[in-house]
């Protein structure tokens, strides 16, 4: 028996939080898999840049996304609303994040249990966890939600050195 869980990617930091938790998933039996609709050629080189080492597949050229509601067809976005999170809403892109959870059983059939969407889908971002806890929490512009996320390798580096300094002196004050 095995459980399988399928991120569909199209955010720019859920994948930071996979390759620390993959050697804890393994011991209950469990694979974390990452599926994104480019090609894996594409996806191969974006892996290795930003240094990461869980597996990440490509649904490309099939209805994967499509069939599990986070990718929406010209004609579905031209009629206004499209059907994601359980609901028909107004959606501005063509690709949207989705978490699904998958078992194999002895016989070799996979059964889809479980998926989530939306903000369902923060359970994966370990930073938003931590900024919920934190007084300023995630200290974004009304309107603007996560438009300060930027690929771990596209900060500033004065930004981040100013953070690390930032922490240090306050855990010493």
């Amino acid at each position: 028996m095995k459980t399988a869980i399928a991120e569909e990617v199209s955010t720019v930091n859920h994948p930071d939080h996979i390759d620390g938790a993959k050697v804890h998933l393994a011991q209950r039996d469990l694979t974390l898999l990452v599926v994104s609709r480019a090609p894996l050629v594409d996806i191969e080189r974006f892996r290795q840049r930003m240094g990461w080492q869980f597996k990440w597949v490509s649904s490309h050229g099939s209805d994967f996304n499509h069939d599990f509601g986070v990718t929406f067809t010209p004609e579905e976005r031209a009629k206004g609303e499209v059907y994601y999170n359980y609901g028909m809403q107004p959606f501005p892109q063509e690709e949207a994040p989705g978490i699904s959870v998958f078992y194999k059983d002895d016989a070799g059939d996979v059964f889809h249990t479980y998926s989530t969407y939306g903000r369902g889908v923060e359970v994966m971002m370990g930073t938003y966890r931590l900024l919920d806890l934190t007084p300023k929490g995630r200290d974004e512009m009304p309107g603007q939600g996560m438009a300060w996320l930027r690929h771990h390798d596209r900060y500033e580096p004065q930004q981040v050195a100013k953070a690390a300094a930032d922490s240090c002196r306050a855990s010493h004050a």
